[in-house]
């Protein structure tokens, strides 16, 4: 609290801060004295308000785990919404083919003001007769038959609606996988960065020791620059385990469908046991090439193709519709009846086009034999990529043990070399090699656990499940 009190006479003011009163100022330097003291405190107080809420702790950032990395994803991921879109557009096409199984209404109002005894005698074989009237009217068409070909042309819409709905489903597994491997991406990154931390820390005391042992005369000033040059390498190697971190987080935040870096705190649910790759490769393969989506899409592309080769096939054949038509003209000359209605039924037959309706049977022919083909390579790139992924997972698995036993060798190892140097058995050379492979060791061993359960999510999804 700071009160100003003015009073007592010109050139008088008394300052009391927290209930603690100033002398007064009896002369006009001491005035000025007491207005610098004043604008100082004010000043620090103004620092501590605008200062202050620094110092007030920071939300922690959000856990996430990888089953909320993936629900975030199929939520905010542009990708996904392409896919469910292109597939709702793809039913509406399904019912434009239907539509040619339902009749057509139409409805026409005319009004004519006609030069008397009048006839259209130029733009056509007949010349009807103009006359003055005003009539509305209803038409109604309906397909009969046309053999087939509209049936064909609704089989193959619905195919190609199936086939989106699988090409969705793929959508969703490709981002799926996309956001399991950024996910144990930026584990395996955020534990090379602890691994980095760790070791600057250990070079910079070895430094710090080695430094108090050469102003000591115990050792030399080669070991100091050894030494120095191990800290100055873990220094460039945390350096770059920070920017692999931060690359590997922005990757994860553009899967989720962020335009913007968000903070997380990695969750890994998987356990510290893992086990090893389920099933066998033939088996595996066997449901590959029941449950992939994208096979399963460029199947029912195939059977869309045929069913339109089928439908361009039908073009030749007849086409037998009927019309019906009924109106009344209010308005109108003697010569014209009040109402009117007509039935008919119209066969169509195509003769000769210019060979259009060939030239679109051979093209759909072509289109049905070339979705055949891939289908197949679609088959045979499954059935390496099963096998490769496979074996990919089976490596990954050896390498975690092999490496953890790798790593228990290689801090035995430092922790011998640094015995031996403390005690001048070894040089600083042996020490460092000792340093370097534990460093290695240490990155090898954090990054093949998460580079195998990346590899068991690569399985999964070349297996479809």
């Amino acid at each position: 609290m700071m009160d100003f009190v003015f009073g007592g006479g010109a050139g008088m003011m008394d300052f009391a801060f927290g209930g603690a009163r100033l002398q007064p100022c009896r002369n006009e330097a001491n005035l000025v004295s007491a207005l610098a003291a004043g604008v100082r405190v004010w000043i620090a107080v103004g620092c501590l308000l605008f200062v202050a809420p620094g110092f007030a702790q920071a939300p922690a950032p959000a856990r996430l785990t990888l089953h909320d990395a993936e629900q975030l994803a199929l939520k905010n991921n542009p990708r996904i919404s392409v896919a469910r879109l292109l597939s709702l557009a793809q039913g509406q096409v399904t019912r434009e083919a239907k539509s040619a199984y339902m009749p057509t209404a139409a409805i026409s109002l005319t009004a004519v003001d006609a030069h008397a005894g009048s006839r259209i005698a130029a733009g056509a074989i007949n010349n009807p007769s103009l006359f003055d009237r005003a009539a509305g009217g209803v038409t109604v068409g309906q397909l009969i038959t046309d053999f087939g070909r509209t049936r064909n042309l609704v089989a193959s819409a619905h195919f190609r609606e199936l086939s989106q709905v699988a090409a969705e489903q793929a959508t969703i597994a490709d981002i799926t996988l996309a956001v399991d491997q950024a996910f144990y991406g930026a584990l395996s990154a955020q534990a090379e960065l602890n691994v980095a931390e760790q070791t600057v820390n250990a070079r910079q005391n070895t430094a710090d020791q080695v430094q108090a042992l050469a102003k000591s005369k115990l050792k030399s000033d080669l070991d100091l620059s050894f030494a120095n040059v191990n800290l100055a390498q873990a220094k460039l190697l945390l350096l770059d385990a920070q920017n692999h971190k931060d690359a590997a987080f922005a990757n994860l935040n553009s899967l989720l469908g962020f335009d913007r870096q968000q903070a997380y705190t990695l969750v890994d649910e998987s356990g510290a046991a893992i086990s090893a790759p389920a099933g066998n490769e033939d088996d595996l393969l066997q449901q590959a090439l029941r449950s992939r989506p994208d096979l399963v899409a460029l199947d029912d592309e195939r059977e869309a193709a045929e069913r339109l080769r089928r439908a361009e096939h039908d073009l030749s054949r007849p086409t037998v519709s009927a019309l019906g038509v009924t109106g009344q003209a209010p308005v109108r000359v003697p010569q014209i009846d009040p109402w009117w209605g007509a039935v008919g039924v119209n066969v169509n037959i195509p003769v000769f086009n210019g060979f259009l309706f060939a030239a679109r049977a051979h093209e759909a022919d072509y289109r049905t034999a070339a979705a055949q083909q891939q289908v197949r390579d679609l088959r045979d790139r499954i059935a390496r990529d099963v096998q490769v992924t496979w074996l990919q997972a089976q490596t990954a698995y050896q390498r975690v043990s092999v490496s953890q036993q790798l790593l228990t060798q290689a801090n035995l190892a430092l922790d011998l070399a640094q015995t031996r140097y403390q005690l001048g058995l070894s040089s600083i050379v042996e020490l460092s090699q000792a340093q370097l492979q534990q460093t290695e060791a240490a990155i090898g061993s954090a990054t093949a656990r998460y580079n195998y359960l990346s590899a068991l999510s690569e399985l999964r999804f070349q297996t479809g499940q």
